[in-house]
């Protein structure tokens, strides 16, 4: 993709519906969202949008606004139902295979994330990203999408954000597979960069032109102190979301202060040979951000960490950002600071200038906007929190950042992890009981922006 490309993401278990169409079987979202009290009101992805039977009219909407690309997941419990062992499910191929045709149909360009966050129960069942078992599991599963798909498909994604994965499937627990378990969490975090390594290189031992990246939420952390304590604090929390899986597939090591305040945690996990194993490089970084974060000095009072956030370390700190670092709050609770995106975008450029590519792969705010008498969806603060990220990212640009390409998330309103259908992210609003579709204001305001290119 070489000229700036503007695009939309989703994902399966947020939008596909269809729980059991096809021989689909459990993954653990499924699992954990028909667990009592997980999910917000007991809701569950089994019918989500629907989009699993109205792709095309979802597909003809992002025609309609202009869109570049767009980037979905694949499902693994759709495609593997049985086992790894077993042969792929025919019906969850026909189903990408009509994806795939009718979005290069309508002239959009498909980028494919292969694992957001549904694994197969089975594989849980045998302790998930927390066994060695699993990275081989995953190679498998990104070489047989390359045999199927790759020759419409030459983008590629294959986690999206590990780090929710490992801190908030097995560590907090608020996120599938409900584990809160630090040595779980930390095997999980292992083993996620080494499949992200293991692959990069499956997908390109089949398909050399492929573009392979890996998406990680990441954000940047202000301060108020530079004590030791408080730097110590800072340090560990940026290195364990923002520099883990950066640093493992550019060097084979993981930052070090994180790594020894883990200790035998980690040691115990990182096998002779993993080092190599875990470089691997990548074609592009995919940069979800939403909010800046905080760590600052601890206040008497304060609690741990690790009682305090999904960052798993026993110190205490100020993790409340001051009212003045942001500018109101979404509906999810989440500060609003679009500068945050410039800053983090030069960060990630000084510190790692060999990553030649990046994208902007996840980007939006949950406002919950109804559809009024007039028929309409006048969701301004979102239209203003869009305008105002796409204009720091365009502050970054001109000062040498290499981003190619921004993926407002979301397209479409969604099931949305464990707060069910309470919060919207998308800029098409869904009536989750008759799955009509509303264009918003921002989604006009977007098809303005892609056709200006601003």
């Amino acid at each position: 993709m070489s000229k700036f490309i503007w695009g939309t993401a989703t994902s399966s278990y947020q939008i596909e519906g269809a729980a059991t169409v096809g021989n689909r079987t459990p993954g653990i979202w499924d699992t954990f969202s028909h667990t009592p009290g997980k999910v917000a009101n007991g809701d569950t992805g089994d019918v989500a949008i629907d989009h699993f039977h109205l792709y095309k009219e979802d597909i003809a909407i992002m025609k309609s606004l202009g869109l570049d690309a767009y980037r979905f997941s694949l499902s693994w419990p759709r495609l593997f139902p049985q086992g790894m062992d077993k042969p792929v499910e025919q019906a969850g191929v026909d189903f990408y295979n009509a994806v795939i045709d009718e979005l290069i149909s309508q002239g959009i360009t498909p980028m494919i994330t292969l694992f957001h966050w549904d694994l197969p129960q089975y594989i849980e069942d045998r302790g998930g990203w927390a066994t060695r078992g699993v990275i081989d599991d995953f190679a498998k599963f990104a070489l047989v999408s390359t045999q199927l798909f790759g020759d419409r498909v030459k983008n590629w994604i294959t986690l999206n954000e590990p780090w929710c994965t490992t801190w908030l499937g097995y560590y907090s627990g608020v996120h599938a597979p409900g584990k809160k378990d630090l040595q779980l969490s930390i095997a999980s975090a292992h083993h996620t960069a080494l499949a992200h390594a293991a692959a990069y290189r499956a997908i390109k031992s089949l398909q050399s032109d492929a573009q392979v990246g890996i998406t990680l939420n990441m954000t940047h952390f202000g301060t108020d102190s530079d004590d030791s304590e408080t730097f110590r604090n800072w340090q560990l929390i940026d290195q364990v979301i923002n520099q883990w899986w950066v640093s493992a597939f550019l060097t084979g090591k993981y930052p070090a202060e994180v790594a020894q305040n883990f200790g035998e945690n980690l040691t115990k996990v990182f096998l002779p040979g993993d080092e190599a194993l875990l470089k691997s490089g990548t074609d592009f970084l995919g940069v979800n951000y939403y909010n800046n974060g905080f760590v600052g000095k601890a206040r008497p009072g304060d609690k741990l960490i690790s009682e305090n956030s999904p960052y798993p370390f026993d110190y205490p700190a100020n993790l409340e950002m001051p009212e003045s670092d942001y500018e109101g709050k979404t509906d999810f609770d989440w500060p609003v600071t679009p500068s945050g995106l410039e800053t983090l975008l030069l960060r990630i450029h000084g510190d790692w200038p060999q990553i030649k590519e990046l994208y902007i792969t996840e980007n939006g705010a949950a406002y919950n906007d109804g559809v009024d008498a007039n028929g309409e969806v006048k969701d301004l603060k979102r239209v203003n929190y869009l305008v105002k990220h796409i204009h720091f990212m365009q502050e970054a640009i001109k000062k040498g950042v290499p981003v190619k390409g921004y993926f407002a998330w979301s397209l479409l309103d969604n099931f949305e992890w464990a707060a069910g259908y309470d919060m919207r992210f998308g800029m098409i609003h869904v009536d989750f009981k008759t799955q009509k579709r509303t264009w918003k204001q921002s989604a006009l305001e977007y098809k303005k922006i892609i056709a200006q290119n601003q």
